[in-house]
Formats: C-alpha cells, sequence, structure tokens
C-alpha cells in the first residue's frame, strides 16, 4: 500500500437519504493549530474518561429502550443499536462519512476488517447484525450489548455447527434482515486487504434466485488529528494477533481524533458468478481497491 497522498481530500461526499458529513477536522498535511504529535492535548490525555462517559451515558439511555422493543417485537431493537455507535464512536473521537448508494432488506454486506473500532464505525451507517466469534458472546458486557443487536456467533474450530450458523444467517437474510460479515475472517494491520475466504459465502449458495444482494464496503482510517494516517500510525488503530481488548481501547482512546470513511460498491448477486469463489475474489477486488482509493485521499 502506498503511504497516503499529502494533497488535501476531495469534498466531503454525501450519501442519498442522509445529512452531509460533518466538515473533515482539518486539510490533509495540514495540523490542527496549537496540536503536536509530541504533546498530548487535553482531548487525548482525557480520551479514555470522555470516551468511557460517553459509552456509559449512551447505553443507559438507549439500552432500555431496546430491550422493551426486543420483548414487543422479536424482530429486534429496530434502529436504535445504530445511534448507540454513533453515540460511543463520538465518544471515542471518530468522525466517519459514507459514500456510495447503499442498498438495505436482505443484503449480506462484506467489508474489510481492521480493528474492533469497525463495529462502532459501520454500526453508526448500516442497520445490521455482525457475524462474529462466539468468544464475543462471553465477554461480559460487550457480550450483552453485542446480544442486543442481534449478533449471530460462530464457532470456526467446530466444523460441525458450519452448517447450522450458516443456516441462521440465511433465516436472517431471508426475513429481510441485513447482516455485515468480514470474510478476511480476521482482523489485520491496515496495509492491504487480506484474501476472502469463499467458505464464508457458503451463507448465499441457496440464494442464488433470492433476493438476496451481497454489497461490498471498504472501510479506511484515513486521518488523526488532522493529519493523514501513515502506515505506522495505523498500527495503532490496528488490533490483531493475540492483543488484549481492554489495554488496546484504553491505549486508542489517548490517540486523539479519527476520521474514517466508508465506501459502499455496487451490490451483487450470487447468480451472477460460477461459483462462491469467483463471488469472493469479485468482492475482495472490489473492496481492496476501494481500500487504496480512500487511504489516498481519492474517495
Amino acid at each position: 500500500m502506498e503511504p497516503p497522498d499529502p494533497e488535501p481530500p476531495a469534498p466531503e461526499p454525501t450519501t442519498a437519504g442522509l445529512p452531509a458529513p460533518e466538515r473533515w477536522l482539518a486539510p490533509a498535511g495540514a495540523a490542527i493549530a496549537g496540536t503536536s504529535s509530541l504533546s498530548p492535548q487535553p482531548f487525548q490525555k482525557w480520551g479514555a474518561v470522555k470516551s468511557v462517559a460517553g459509552a456509559l451515558a449512551a447505553t443507559g439511555v438507549l439500552l432500555p429502550p431496546a430491550c422493551a422493543l426486543m420483548l414487543a417485537d422479536r424482530r429486534g431493537p429496530g434502529r436504535i443499536p445504530m445511534l448507540w455507535h454513533r453515540a460511543v464512536s463520538r465518544s471515542l473521537g471518530v468522525r466517519s462519512a459514507m459514500q456510495g448508494r447503499l442498498v438495505s432488506g436482505s443484503t449480506l454486506y462484506v467489508s474489510n476488517h481492521l480493528s474492533w473500532l469497525d463495529i462502532p464505525v459501520l454500526g453508526s451507517h448500516l442497520n445490521a447484525a455482525f457475524v462474529a466469534k462466539a468468544e464475543v458472546g462471553a465477554m461480559g458486557v460487550v457480550g450483552f450489548l453485542a446480544g442486543v443487536q442481534g449478533t449471530i456467533y460462530v464457532e470456526r474450530e467446530r466444523r460441525s455447527r458450519a452448517a447450522s450458523q450458516a443456516g441462521t444467517i440465511r433465516e436472517r437474510l431471508g426475513q429481510g434482515q441485513n447482516v455485515i460479515l468480514f470474510p478476511e475472517g480476521t482482523s489485520n494491520d491496515g496495509v492491504r486487504v487480506l484474501p476472502f475466504k469463499s467458505t464464508l459465502f457458503s451463507v448465499v449458495d441457496d440464494a442464488e434466485d433470492s433476493d438476496v444482494r451481497i454489497q461490498p464496503v471498504s472501510l479506511a482510517y484515513t486521518h488523526l488529528n488532522g493529519l493523514p494516517l501513515t502506515r505506522h500510525r495505523l498500527m495503532d488503530i490496528a488490533w490483531i494477533g493475540d492483543m488484549e481488548l481492554a489495554p488496546h481501547a484504553l491505549d486508542f482512546m489517548r490517540l486523539g481524533r479519527i476520521e474514517a470513511r466508508i465506501l459502499c460498491h455496487e451490490p451483487v448477486r450470487r447468480s451472477d458468478f460460477r461459483d462462491r469463489k469467483d463471488l469472493a475474489r469479485h468482492c475482495h477486488a472490489v473492496v481492496s481497491s476501494g481500500y487504496r482509493q480512500l487511504m489516498r485521499g481519492n474517495g
């Protein structure tokens, strides 16, 4: 991946039906007045306190109505999780914008995956259930909140459960719901998009003649405190390997202001491809190209 282009970014994109995103914090390559990466500013020094307080406040306000909706309607808590993700993203200092035509209803979104931060960022814009490792469900409050959103858990080590887990995803899509899948199968360091695992696309094998759509989505973190993110600073955001969540999250909260962009690509259907390997290759190529485009400031 080439270093981000230091030229000023293009004007902010807008998404049909959504308000124009907030103005970018500063032109690419220009520092925010009075800031320095060597001397943390107040929003950096108190970042952890502000982020935790914001997350707790959002949870306290939005969780009760979400639970009430779940009890009253089995289809889930509606759009409340999106409001929660937006509040958490803001408390973390993240501003995100989406461009491209987003489709909804029986849609499988497939995205690249860099960090736990992808969850609130994508969740702020996509009204969908995430597919996550079973371990997430056992992570205390995090697991509880994921359950409220209707997260679909998979046990990748137990192949005997693969069919039933795929069946759960198909059922959700068949009910008109949306699902978010990270087909890399793991998070990465942001240098490139890892190959997509074709086996994870088996959830649409029986959807050739249905209304299910597959929409590739590229996600990129482009600026930190108004400056283009370098490969080195991307490692401060990436959550990979055996990193523990809590220490990584606390370090991230002290970074400052993050700018993220989401690029929606044209949706496709399973029947457009010979097999799921072709589908996986197509989605990987599109997402990878979009990721490079966003990191170069051409989005």
